[in-house]
């Protein structure tokens, strides 16, 4: 008897903690189940927080050339021509008032910036660690700086605070003027109201045709809530943040055993 068709036309991956494993590679097993299950007739799109600049180049040593969403949704990328489809920007004035309301409950932050086009810088300013394996990132003794060109996101930290507490009092403090998001590990992210991975999958979706009934997504952090409640069917790793878990379809193997690929063998009848 033959196998059954793959259930789905999409696949939609996080890229850390997901696809990559801790050493920023995918490994043989993993490419090798994407590619069978594009074979299979589904495309794959990379869904996430990371901005075009910190993105291309991974998507670039992977071979790949379809659509990305990066940037927490606000950037559908073609990473075969590499140019931007669609670009959201984050109102900095009202991101500058969303700052000032937060550090006046809970004190000074440390603050960084993703700057919006293919070539945009991170910045970072005094204090604030970068996460994110080390990636490119330019220093301003000043931050006034930040605020000069256009935005996609903004970084911050709280010196006692950890993620998970700094995104509760951010979303209880300033949630009706900006989006809060856990994005990993020390990563905390001010957006654009109402911008999810669920925004740019959808617009991503669109294009090749797709609907969110046809789409499996794999994920990690909170941040991959609204991705999950877009698709049709969610998967969290077993290194996921719970928070995540608890809303997921079900719950596969970590990024470094395979994950993604467990799943996709057992739908394409290989596993």
């Amino acid at each position: 008897m033959s196998p059954a068709p793959f259930p789905y036309k999409l696949v939609a991956t996080d890229l850390d903690g997901t696809l990559l494993r801790g050493d920023d590679t995918v490994s043989e097993r993993t490419r090798e189940a994407l590619v069978a299950a594009t074979a299979a007739g589904a495309a794959h799109i990379i869904v996430t927080g990371r901005a075009v600049p910190w993105t291309r180049h991974v998507l670039d040593d992977l071979g790949y050339k379809g659509i990305a969403v990066c940037g927490q949704g606000a950037q559908v990328y073609d990473a075969g021509a590499h140019r931007l489809l669609t670009s959201v920007t984050l109102d900095r004035q009202l991101a500058g008032l969303a700052l000032s309301k937060l550090e006046a409950e809970i004190g000074p932050l440390a603050l960084a910036a993703s700057r919006d086009g293919v070539d945009g810088e991170v910045l970072f300013g005094p204090g604030y660690q970068v996460q994110e394996g080390g990636l490119p990132a330019l220093y301003l003794e000043d931050t006034a700086a930040v605020w000069t060109a256009p935005l996609n996101k903004l970084y911050i930290q709280h010196p006692e605070l950890d993620e998970d507490a700094l995104v509760k009092v951010a979303r209880e403090t300033v949630g009706s003027l900006v989006d809060i998001v856990m994005a990993g590990p020390g990563i905390v992210e001010i957006l654009p109201l109402g911008l999810t991975k669920a925004t740019g999958l959808s617009l991503a979706a669109r294009r090749l045709g797709v609907k969110a009934a046809e789409t499996i997504a794999f994920g990690d952090m909170p941040n991959d809530i609204p991705m999950f409640g877009w698709a049709a069917h969610g998967v969290a790793m077993a290194n996921a943040h719970a928070e995540l878990k608890t809303v997921a379809d079900e719950v596969t193997t970590s990024n470094e055993e395979d994950g993604i690929a467990v799943v996709l063998e057992r739908l394409l009848g290989a596993a």
